[in-house]
This record gives C-alpha cells, sequence and structure tokens, in this order.
C-alpha cells in the first residue's frame, strides 16, 4: 500500500513475482503486549519503588496553563546565545543591570526535594508553557546530576530521550546540565575520552550551559572537562564550592582569599560564567555579600550563585547579592522550592519586580505554572521525605541539599530511618575524620556511605581507626581517600588514609591520567549485544559511565517496551480495576487499554491479568512473588563468630570471590555487596577454609543473613 509503482497505478500482473520488497514486511515491535507485560506485573506484585511507602491519591493530570500556540514561539537566552556566541553573550549578561534566574524545578528542586523520581512526561507536560510564558528566564537547569543514573536505574527512561523531547518543547531558552568534570555525571573519575565524548554528545543533544565543577575544588581536575566545553558553542560555567563560613575568621581553611584565587584560576582557564555552588545552604546573607562583592572587583565574568534553603534564610542571601551585583541567581518554582530544594523563584521575582533588578517575569504567569507543579507534587507522596526543621544544625553537619533526601531514602532502606538524627551527627564526624572537606558529589557521597556503614554497624571514629579491626569499607570510601577523586587542600589525614587503603596503591596526581583511555569500539559491541540491535553514540556514553545500571535498563525495555509514556500513577501503582486510559507509542499510534480483573494463582503461582485493548480482549500471564514458595528460608549469620559472613546491611551480591574449601588469609576479599548505589568490599576476618557458600551474584540479602561460612 506504499509502494510507489502501485499507487500510480503502473502495476502489471508480473508485479508482486519482480517486487521482492514487498516480502520485506517490518518485524514486529509487539509494544502492546510488552506494555501489557508491565502493567500486569504492577497489578500483581505491585512496584518496588513505592512498596511499603506512602501511597499517592491523585489519579487525574495536573492542570496546565492555557496557552495561544497560534503565535510564534518568543525569542529568548538561546537566540541571545546564538547570535553572539559564548563570549559576547557573557558580557551581554554582565552588562544586563537585570536580575536573571534559573529555575531548577526541572532538576535539582526534584532531585533535593523528591530524590529525583519525578518522571520526563511530568516534565514535557509543562516544557511548552515555560517557552511561550517565560522567556525573560536565563535558563532551565534540567539535566545532569543524579537526573542522569536515575532515570534509568529507578524510572526505566533514557536520560537522552529527556534531553531531546524537553529541546523540542523549548527552543529559546537556555538548557542548563550539571557537569562533574571528571566524573562527568557518575560518582567516580572516568577516562578523559569518556569525559569529552559525553560533553559533546550533551551539547549536540541541546546543552547550552554546562556548569563545571569538581568535588574538592581540584582546578586540574576541571581541565578536560573545560576544555571539552569550550570546543562546542556552549556557555562553560567553572564553579567554586562553598563550605566552611568566610564571616568565622576561626574557620581560615576555607577564606575569601581561597575562593578568589580559585576564581581567577578559572578565569584564566577560559570560563564565560562563574558560578557560586553553595551545595548546602551555608552562604550566609553577609557572607554572599562579601563573597559577591569582592568577586565582582576581583574578576570580569558574571557571578551566578546557586544554593539550597535548608536553613531558610537563603532568599536573603539572593537579594544580598542582587545589591551588590549579582547577575543571575537559581530559584525554584514555589510548590519545589524551600527546604533542601532553592528559594522561592515566584516570590524572589515579585520582589524585585518594581526595582531595577526586574527580569520582566510574569508574576501571575509563574504562579499558574506553580499551581501546575503543586498538583504534580501529589504523584510524588511515596519519595517525600521527613524534614527536619530548619535549625542551625545544618551548619554542623553540612550536607548538601541534593544529598539530604536522597540520603534519607538509602537510611530508610537500610532500616535507619529512625536513627536520622545520628546519621546525620555521624556525617559531621566522618567529615572531620576526612580532613574537613568540600562536600558534593562524589565526595558527599563518600561521607555519606560512610556515615551510614558506621551508624548501621555502631561504630565509632575510634573503631574505624583501630587496626586490629577488619572493616569493609565502603568503595566510595577507599575511592576518595585513594585519589580517585582528586586532592582536597593540605591532603588527607595519613592515619585515616593509610587505615581504609591498606596496601593499595594511592593516586597522587590527576585521576584521569591514570586511566587507559575506554576502548569505545568495544563497548560498542557489547552495548549492540545487549540491545540486539547497533548501538547508538549515546547508548556506548551511557555504557561506559553506568555499564550495570545502562545494562539493567536496556533489559527493562526490552521486556516492557518503552513506559515513560504511561501516566505516573498507573507507573507506580498500575491501573485500577475498570480503569482506562490511553497511551502514545508514536505519533498518530495510541493504545486504549482498559483493566479488568486479576484470576486466582494457578499450580505454577502465575496469575492471569485480563485487559481490553483497543476494544479486544487480551490477557498477560505473571508470576505472583506472594504465592508460598518451596525456597529455603535464609540462614541467619551468628554475629558473634568470626567465621560467619554476615550481611551488614540488606542489598544485592554483585561478585563471589571465593568458591567452597577454598583456603584464604585474614583480610582477602571474600564478595561484594551493593545496597542503594553504596557498593561495599567484604573481606575476611580470619584466615580459615570456605566451609559453604550461600549466595551467588545477583542474590538479594537482608541484614544478618549469612553469606560465607568459614571453617
Amino acid at each position: 500500500m506504499t509502494n510507489e509503482t502501485f499507487l500510480d497505478g503502473k502495476c502489471t500482473t508480473r508485479f508482486i513475482d519482480e517486487t521482492p520488497a514487498l516480502f520485506d514486511l517490518p518485524v514486529r515491535k509487539d509494544r502492546a503486549t510488552k506494555l501489557l507485560s508491565y502493567l500486569g506485573e504492577i497489578a500483581v506484585n505491585g512496584n518496588s519503588l513505592v512498596k511499603d511507602r506512602p501511597i499517592a491519591t491523585r489519579r487525574i493530570a495536573a492542570p496546565v496553563p492555557a496557552i495561544d500556540t497560534s503565535q510564534p514561539i518568543p525569542d529568548g537566552t538561546r537566540q541571545k546565545l546564538q547570535e553572539l556566541g559564548a563570549e559576547k553573550f557573557s558580557q551581554w549578561v554582565r552588562d544586563n543591570p537585570a536580575l536573571l534566574f534559573t529555575d531548577t524545578t526541572f532538576r535539582d528542586a526534584h532531585q533535593s526535594l523528591l530524590a529525583t523520581r519525578v518522571r520526563t512526561q511530568d516534565l514535557l507536560n509543562i516544557a511548552d508553557v515555560y517557552a511561550r510564558n517565560c522567556p525573560q528566564l536565563f535558563s532551565l537547569e534540567m539535566w545532569g546530576g543524579a537526573t542522569f543514573d536515575t532515570t534509568m536505574r529507578f524510572l526505566k527512561e533514557s536520560p537522552w530521550d529527556r534531553l531531546t523531547q524537553m529541546r523540542e518543547k523549548v527552543p529559546n531558552i537556555l538548557f542548563q546540565m550539571l557537569l562533574r568534570a571528571s566524573n562527568a555525571v557518575g560518582y567516580t573519575n572516568y577516562p578523559d575520552n569518556v569525559v569529552t565524548a559525553f560533553v559533546d554528545e550533551a551539547a549536540d543533544a541541546g546543552i547550552d550551559v554546562f556548569r563545571v565543577f569538581d568535588a574538592l575544588n581540584w582546578v586540574p581536575n576541571m581541565q578536560v572537562a573545560m576544555d571539552a566545553v569550550l570546543k562546542t558553542d556552549a556557555i562553560c560555567e567553572a564553579s567554586i564550592c562553598y563550605t566552611g563560613d568566610i564571616s568565622d575568621p576561626k574557620r581560615d581553611k576555607y577564606n575569601l582569599d581561597y575562593y578568589v584565587n580559585l576564581a581567577k584560576e578559572l578565569e584564566k582557564m577560559g570560563a564565560h560564567i562563574l558560578a557560586i555552588k553553595d551545595m548546602a545552604g551555608l552562604c550566609k546573607p553577609y557572607a554572599a555579600t562579601k563573597l559577591i562583592k569582592t568577586l565582582k572587583e576581583e574578576i570580569g565574568l558574571p557571578i551566578h550563585f546557586h544554593t539550597h534553603d535548608t536553613g531558610g534564610i537563603q532568599a536573603a542571601s539572593i537579594l544580598n547579592g542582587a545589591d551588590v551585583g549579582l547577575d543571575i541567581a537559581d530559584a525554584a518554582m514555589a510548590p519545589l522550592s524551600g527546604g533542601t530544594s532553592q528559594p522561592n523563584l515566584n516570590t524572589l521575582v515579585e520582589s524585585l519586580r518594581l526595582g531595577d533588578q526586574a527580569c520582566g517575569l510574569d508574576v501571575q504567569k509563574l504562579d499558574e505554572i506553580a499551581e501546575y507543579w503543586r498538583a504534580t507534587r501529589e504523584f510524588y507522596t511515596p519519595f517525600e521525605s521527613s524534614v527536619l526543621p530548619a535549625t542551625a544544625d545544618l551548619y554542623n553537619h553540612e550536607m548538601p541539599g541534593g544529598q539530604y533526601t536522597n540520603l534519607f531514602q538509602q537510611a530508610r532502606a537500610l532500616g535507619l530511618a529512625d536513627q536520622w538524627a545520628k546519621v546525620c551527627q555521624v556525617y559531621s564526624e566522618v567529615n572531620r575524620l576526612f580532613g574537613d572537606i568540600v562536600k558534593v558529589t562524589p565526595t558527599s557521597k563518600a561521607v555519606g556511605d560512610m556515615a551510614l556503614f558506621m551508624v548501621a554497624n555502631d561504630l565509632t571514629a575510634e573503631d574505624v581507626l583501630d587496626p586490629e579491626r577488619e572493616l569493609a569499607f565502603p568503595a566510595s570510601v577507599k575511592d576518595i581517600l585513594g585519589g580517585r577523586m582528586g586532592q582536597p587542600p593540605g591532603g588527607f589525614p595519613k592515619d585515616v588514609q593509610a587505615r581504609v587503603m591498606r596496601d593499595e596503591p594511592i593516586i597522587e596526581g590527576r585521576p584521569g591520567e591514570e586511566f587507559e583511555p575506554a576502548d569505545f569500539d568495544a563497548a560498542k559491541v557489547s552495548v549492540s549485544k545487549i540491545l540486539g540491535h547497533e548501538a547508538s553514540s549515546r547508548d556506548v556514553v551511557s555504557y561506559l559511565l553506568y555499564p550495570k545500571v545502562y545494562e539493567d535498563f536496556a533489559n527493562h525495555q526490552t521486556q516492557y517496551g518503552n513506559t515513560s509514556g504511561l501516566p505516573t500513577p498507573v507507573f507506580f501503582y498500575g491501573q485500577q480495576t475498570g480503569e482506562e486510559m490511553a497511551i502514545d507509542i508514536e505519533p498518530g499510534k495510541t493504545l486504549i487499554v482498559k483493566f479488568l480483573t486479576i484470576g486466582e494463582p494457578h499450580a505454577d503461582g502465575k496469575r492471569v491479568v485480563f485487559f481490553e485493548l483497543n476494544g479486544q480482549p487480551r490477557e498477560v500471564s505473571v508470576l505472583d512473588h506472594s504465592v508460598e514458595s518451596d525456597a529455603p528460608k535464609r540462614v541467619q549469620a551468628d554475629a558473634d563468630n568470626p567465621k560467619h559472613i554476615g550481611a551488614s546491611m540488606p542489598g544485592m551480591v554483585v561478585t563471589v570471590a571465593v568458591e567452597a574449601d577454598e583456603k584464604i588469609a585474614k583480610g582477602q576479599k571474600l564478595l561484594s555487596l551493593e545496597a542503594m548505589k553504596m557498593e561495599t568490599t567484604i573481606y575476611a576476618e580470619v584466615a580459615g577454609t570456605v566451609d559453604e557458600v550461600f549466595v551467588k551474584a545477583g542474590s538479594q540479602v537482608e541484614t544478618g543473613d549469612l553469606m560465607v561460612k568459614l571453617s
């Protein structure tokens, strides 16, 4: 029906015989069956993401403000960048008397408040409203940071699709991402060619502003990433991470001179904009005045201030900064502002509306968008975290706002939620143990992992330093103290470093120089095998950054198809009985799915789930995991027996390095365990022989489960 000869009416009786291409039929994608399989799985077994968590009651879509689509989308900052180029655009920002705003709602706000769980569909629903009603925004911070892995890891979505689909909806406002320098969007250092390839792909997909930072403010670690950005047409926004307190003369490790010298170095390296990245909200109002005023006098770059409102006073820091020439500030839409997120965009814009620093944003239109975010947040009730009051304790533990809710989720998964105050206290102790470091991903992850490790195992700082104890330190802790994240001012405490690293090598220079370049050709072969078709360059980059996460994501798509188009309540909870929904699987192709009922379990533990698909009956068979199994019960380890190797926390066994009857030495690696992105290697506390191994790679364990028994 699509053949040109046939459509032109030029067929002969031999047309079919002479046109073998007619039989090159497209392979059925079977997307409907895959989606029904996912819906059936959720209907029978639920979604592990929301298991045992508060249930969201909202089912209807959030209200989207009406817009006039007959008019063209107005020009915004992206057109200004394309017109001027990065360097002249930077000067335009500096000369602009208005305080410009970056809206963080699409990334850091929900990372800080909702554990980075907001789905792409909920971002796309409001995106074109931003394009038409908010062209005065400096940028939308909508990618990078933790969103890259969590979209694949938890939401089973492609981060690249999120970026390209958003770009189609918003062609006029700058898109901004958070780039962890040599960590890219990961939690460890990568080979230089991986970082460069990632930057190239991100710029090509639509990123306009790369906020580049190093987790220890170590400039050598930023060089490769900054150079890669400078080779594109994008803006290089180099960051200084703020910690300590420049208004306190006793905190002299990170004083005003430290930040000024750092800013001057970044300016010489070619930065277009300088960001102050106050990830924990530690920059008090008068400290902000002092820091921003001094930087404006000492360097010639626009200043972009990023902060978190954990202490409840950071709007004052922004306004104080505006009084001394601050150029851009980060803020979030009202319903996703405050607390560990950014200050309130709506009220900040209104407070400046009648002055010289007004940016031209329409407060009424912002409030209409805020109503959308208020309703959308109701979908994410399971990921709301208990928030500590805005007390001065923040200035003690110094925990980044973006980590706060994620660490709480980890603590809850490990059964430590009721000890959250202790986790915060131990977090502060770990920071001192490590030598008072800058805490931002991934260094903050190492501090958080160590804090959870110590609380879970009831350890003190003295226990950690006790050479007689065999402790399985988290992998992230070994990464940071082994120099694989770079070097802090003054280095790490030698006694702590020696205790954690044992005889393992320590990197003294730039970690990226120690790595062999990644083999992209070999990676493409591996990814193509996983996918069953030729991998794209973005697939390969994703795999090189997160091999296990990417493989699990690809397997989900192979089994269930693309589930990103499902309504958010359905993705998390499944359909209600009799509920009907429309799913767009491609332009012009919509599935109408109605959930009917679930059958009784069969002898093999499977249930049949009944649907209507486009008005026709369909069914899928799903194994019910709640049906009693004949599998043996887990064996518990004797906590007082050093020859019983038990799980110190719930998680998944990643590797098993020993087998039965193998003789082992004290301190030998036995296995590795992963729990909520924290990987731990387990070592033998005593020498002996492996009597029995109770787990294998992929086994799920609970706290106290016996994994290996020695004799």
